[in-house]
Order: structure tokens, then C-alpha cells, then sequence
């Protein structure tokens, strides 16, 4: 927010499909899920992802939803109607991009690109609290398990498998606490674009970075997820395509 740059949770296109597909009783292989896909029109840049004003950020974070999108997100019809909406956020000043192909597909000219990781176990446990926190039935079982076939469906799909991309700085979480990860990303972000200095001085003088649970447009961090890429895109043309 103090960087004044965008965001984008790609995740949660998928997700409000998933939960668009569960109000109209269809699976993820039914046709009329990419007529949904390209006429999709979830706003992403308020607090919550809302669609017509429905406020959908407790709705698409449930464990039967994230399988769902999982599910969905390997349909590559799915995709291709989605990567133009996706590659739309890349806006000046900077856009920050979180998701499962960002640097590898969506913006393969990322000028930084990080690949977050953490071991199962960890995430799992952060998965699991992140849901007690909200109120949500749980079983850390039935989580590990569900990470794990979403985590083999994701790499073994043909089309943006889950995978490091080139180039990509690999960051493992496992032992580290979200004000940590931060920094770190911060540090290459500055290594990459010095210029930015100054601005980022601004920046950990408050604690709105250092104490960060949200996006900068409000709306929570994942980060119970801790597994994809973090694209970083610093003034992108108001027409961005890949390179």
C-alpha cells in the first residue's frame, strides 16, 4: 500500500469459480464452467473479491473450495480465458503477483521472480490454524491429505505445472515467520531495482510492512498456502504482453 503498487491473488479466480461452479451443482470437467470462466467479472481491487457486491473472501478460503479450483485450474480451456484478465493487473507503478504460474507463464518477463516454499508439515500446520482461526471445522489429517493430492495434481498437470520458474529465487518458509519472508523479499526487490530505496525507507520506518497480513489492497495474506511464485513487476506498461 505505501509502495502504492497493485496486487494480484490469482488463486482467487479460481476459487470463485469453484464456488460458482458448487452453487450451480457443476463439476469441473462440465462445458459451462468456461462460459463462466470468460465472463468472469470478480472485482479484486477492494478489500474482498466480490462479484455484483457479494462479498466471497470467507466463502472461496474453505478446504472443499481450494480442492475445487485445484481441480479447475487444470482444465487448460480454463486458463487461456483467464491469463488475459490475469495479465490485465500489470499496471504502473508495480504490480505484485501471487500465484502458481506468475512467473513461469502469466508474466515470464517478471524482472523478479521468487518461488515460496515450505515442507508439508508446515504448511499443513499453518493450513490448519489459519481455518481454526476462522471459525472453520478442521481436521489436520484430512488437510495434509488434500495438500498433498492438490500439490500432485498441480505438478503433474500438461499446462503451468506447479514448478520453479526460470530464473526464479527460491525462498523456503519453513522456519521462517511472515515479518522474515517480507524482508527477504525485500532485500531482493531493492537488489533488483536500487532505485526504489528511498521509497522503501519510507516503508519500514512503519510498521505496515513489517507487521503485513494483508494485501495491499486489503484483502488477507495466504499464507497458510506457502507453495507457488511471486511475480514483481516494477512500472509495467498500462498494455502489458509478454515478451
Amino acid at each position: 500500500k505505501k509502495m502504492g503498487w497493485h496486487t494480484l491473488d490469482s488463486g482467487v479466480l479460481y476459487r470463485v469459480l469453484g464456488f460458482m461452479a458448487s452453487q450451480n451443482n457443476l463439476t469441473a470437467t462440465d462445458p459451462k464452467l468456461l462460459e463462466l470462466a470468460t465472463n468472469l467479472d470478480v472485482q479484486l481491487n477492494t478489500k474482498q473479491p466480490n462479484i455484483n457486491g457479494l462479498d466471497l473472501s470467507s466463502v472461496i478460503r474453505t478446504e472443499t473450495i481450494a480442492d475445487l479450483a485445484s481441480q479447475i485450474a487444470a482444465i487448460p480451456a480454463i486458463r487461456a480465458a483467464l491469463i488475459s484478465k490475469q495479465r490485465a493487473f500489470a499496471r504502473p507503478p508495480g504490480l505484485i503477483a501471487d500465484g502458481r504460474d506468475m512467473g513461469s507463464i502469466v508474466f515470464p518477463d517478471a524482472q523478479v521472480k521468487i518461488f515460496l516454499t515450505a515442507s508439508p508439515e508446515e504448511r499443513t500446520k499453518r493450513r490448519y490454524q489459519q481455518l481454526k482461526q476462522q471459525g472453520l471445522d478442521s481436521n489436520i489429517n484430512q488437510i495434509a491429505a488434500t495438500i498433498q493430492a492438490r500439490d500432485m495434481r498441480d505438478r503433474s498437470r500438461s499446462l503451468a505445472p506447479l514448478q520453479a520458474a526460470a530464473a526464479a529465487i527460491t525462498v523456503d518458509t519453513t522456519e521462517c515467520d511472515l515479518p522474515s519472508v517480507l524482508g527477504h523479499i525485500w532485500h531482493l526487490v531493492l537488489t533488483t531495482f536500487p532505485d526504489l530505496q528511498s521509497q522503501c525507507n519510507s516503508v519500514f520506518q512503519t510498521s505496515s510492512l513489517v507487521n503485513a497480513d494483508t494485501y495491499t489492497d486489503g484483502s488477507p495474506v495466504d499464507y497458510a498456502k506457502s507453495q507457488g511464485e511471486l511475480f514483481i513487476h516494477h512500472n509495467p506498461s498500462a498494455d502489458y504482453q509478454p515478451t
